[in-house]
């Protein structure tokens, strides 16, 4: 793993999360929160602008305002009823919670499949890992089974708790972990939020299983960075329309595709 670039990554987006917050700051402010040079501080600024993640102005850089993605954000605990393709997100979580057996360690990601799977499981036996705030809110009130925090930093704007250090993560292990992308390929699972890809990349190696949880409409999409290649995972679940060229050629790599 390399440490150097998972390091430069995270100061991406604590000084992205900063910039949220101030508006604007110039190089000697980036440096001096970072703390890096102003020569670095310059590299970084022109690296995000580059990315279109935030805005380069004379002599430092300006917050870019994120656009709210459809369907990830348009609902809460109250109303993930209206999440985007709801019904086939709860086909999906329910049959990943088919998977598991009382008495199971389960890592579960963020979004509104991760809530949904673990509103399946709550009046189970079941230790569920997270990091994702609005199911562990869900877990804390009616989780039957062990719920574990995965700790660190929190970030509102994502609902996670993150960590940079490597080790902490090694106190996690599960027989499944579960976790959903913006696109599925021939290639691979896809995250477009680099945050949360590198947090989670770290846990691969700590489950036995990773399952991929991906709704139809997404499956033949390349979006964002790739997560983990055929190789790292052994099942996905997706809706039954999902594109059956590439349903196959997972098939053909030794997945276990589940329709539902």
């Amino acid at each position: 793993m390399n440490t150097e670039l998972i390091n430069k990554n995270f100061k991406y987006e604590n000084l992205l999360e900063e910039l949220r917050v101030r508006k604007v700051m110039s190089v000697a402010q980036v440096a001096e929160y970072l703390g890096i040079s102003e020569i670095t501080a310059r590299r970084y600024i022109k690296a995000l602008d580059y990315e279109g993640r935030l805005k380069k102005v004379r002599n430092g850089c300006q917050c870019i305002q994120p656009s709210q993605p459809k369907g990830e954000q348009d609902w809460n605990s109250t109303n993930v009823v209206e999440a985007s393709n709801y019904d086939e997100k709860r086909r999906i979580a329910r049959a990943a919670a088919n998977l598991c057996k009382d008495g199971d360690s389960i890592i579960i990601n963020c979004g509104s499949t991760a809530f949904l799977l673990g509103e399946e499981i709550c009046n189970r036996d079941i230790t569920v890992v997270t990091n994702y705030l609005p199911l562990l809110n869900r877990l804390i009130e009616k989780h039957r089974g062990n719920t574990v925090v995965i700790g660190g930093q929190y970030y509102p704007e994502r609902n996670l708790f993150i960590t940079n250090e490597v080790s902490q993560n090694l106190h996690y292990a599960a027989k499944f972990m579960f976790t959903s992308g913006s696109g599925l390929t021939e290639q691979g699972l896809f995250k477009n939020d680099l945050i949360s890809l590198l947090a989670e990349q770290k846990l691969i190696s700590q489950v036995e299983t990773l399952v991929c949880l991906v709704d139809s409409d997404k499956v033949g999409q390349r979006v964002g960075s790739l997560f983990a290649s055929p190789k790292n995972f052994k099942i996905v679940i997706t809706g039954r329309q999902a594109n059956k060229r590439i349903v196959a050629a997972l098939q053909e790599q030794g997945i276990i595709v589940i329709l539902v």
